[in-house]
C-alpha cells in the first residue's frame, strides 16, 4: 500500500471541473459589456446637453434687462439707482435654465427611456456644464466688462448699458434641477414597468385560482363529505331501536335477553 501524496502547502488539491460547466465570476471589477455602452451614450449625453448651453447664453444676453450706466469726467454712477436690472437678470438666467433642463431631458427621456444611473448622471453633469458655458456665452456676447474704457468711448453724460452679469451663482443649479425633476415625472409616467410576479403555487388556492391543483383542492372536501354524510343517519338510529326494548324488559322484571 501506499500513502496517499499530501499537497502541497498543506493545500486540498482541486476538483476536475467539468468541460461544459459555466467559468466562474470574475469579481476583479471588470465592466460588462451593457455597463460599458451605458457609459459610453452617458459621455454622449452629457456633451450634446452641455453645447446646448451656448443657445441658453444667447437667450439670456437677448431678453435679460441690461443696467443702464452714466459717466461723467471722473466716475461712472448706475442712471437709476432703484433699479432692480440686475435681479432681473438673475430671474431670466434661472428661468431659461430650468426651462432648458426640462426641454433637454424631456427629449433624452423621448429616445432613452430606459437609463440607470449612468444617464442620471450624465443628464446632471450636462446640466451643470451647460449653465456654466451658458453664463459665460451670455457674459462674452453682452457689453464690455471694461466699464471705464466703455465709458471714454460714449462720451460723458451719455447712457450705455453696463455688463450683463450674474450674482446669483446659484442659479447655476437651475438646469440640474429641472432635469432630475423632470427625469423622476417622466420615469413615474411613462417609464417601463417592471413584470409582474406570480403568486407561488400554495397561495393560488387561496385567491380563487381555477388551476389543476385549486380544482383538486376544492373537489377532495365535498368527495370526502358525501359518505359521511349517507352513512350518519344509520349509525344514529341504531342505539335509539335497542335502548327502548332493554328499558322495557327491565320493567317488567325479566332478565335481559341474551344476544
Amino acid at each position: 500500500m501506499t500513502a496517499p501524496l499530501t499537497p502541497r502547502d498543506n493545500q486540498p488539491p482541486e476538483e476536475p471541473r467539468h468541460p461544459e460547466a459555466a467559468p466562474a465570476a470574475d469579481h476583479g471589477g471588470s465592466v460588462g459589456p451593457e455597463t460599458a455602452r451605458e457609459l459610453r451614450e452617458g459621455a454622449l449625453i452629457a456633451l450634446l446637453v452641455a453645447v446646448t448651453g451656448v443657445l441658453l447664453g444667447l437667450l439670456w444676453n437677448w431678453l435679460a434687462p441690461h443696467v443702464p450706466l452714466v459717466a461723467d469726467t471722473r466716475n461712472v454712477y448706475l442712471k437709476n439707482t432703484e433699479g432692480e436690472e440686475s435681479i432681473g437678470a438673475d430671474g431670466t438666467f434661472l428661468l431659461l435654465a430650468f426651462a432648458f433642463g426640462v426641454l433637454t431631458t424631456a427629449v433624452v427621456f423621448l429616445f432613452r427611456r430606459r437609463g440607470g444611473i449612468p444617464l442620471v448622471v450624465a443628464l446632471v453633469v450636462g446640466g451643470l456644464l451647460g449653465a456654466t458655458l451658458g453664463w459665460m456665452t451670455g457674459m462674452w456676447l453682452g457689453p464690455t466688462p471694461d466699464v471705464v474704457a466703455h465709458a471714454k468711448q460714449v462720451g460723458p453724460g451719455v447712457v450705455f448699458d453696463g455688463p450683463l452679469r450674474l450674482q446669483a451663482k446659484g442659479a447655476l443649479l437651475a438646469w440640474p434641477m429641472g432635469a432630475m425633476v423632470t427625469q423622476l415625472v417622466l420615469s413615474a409616467l411613462f417609464g417601463p414597468r417592471d413584470p409582474v410576479p406570480e403568486a407561488p403555487y400554495w397561495l393560488q388556492g387561496q385567491h380563487g385560482e381555477q388551476g389543476p391543483e385549486g380544482q383538486h383542492a376544492q373537489q377532495a372536501p365535498q368527495d370526502q363529505e358525501t359518505p359521511q354524510a349517507q352513512q350518519a343517519p344509520l349509525a344514529q338510529e341504531t342505539p335509539q331501536q335497542e335502548v327502548p326494548d332493554r328499558l322495557r324488559e327491565h320493567h317488567d322484571g325479566k332478565p335481559p335477553a341474551e344476544g
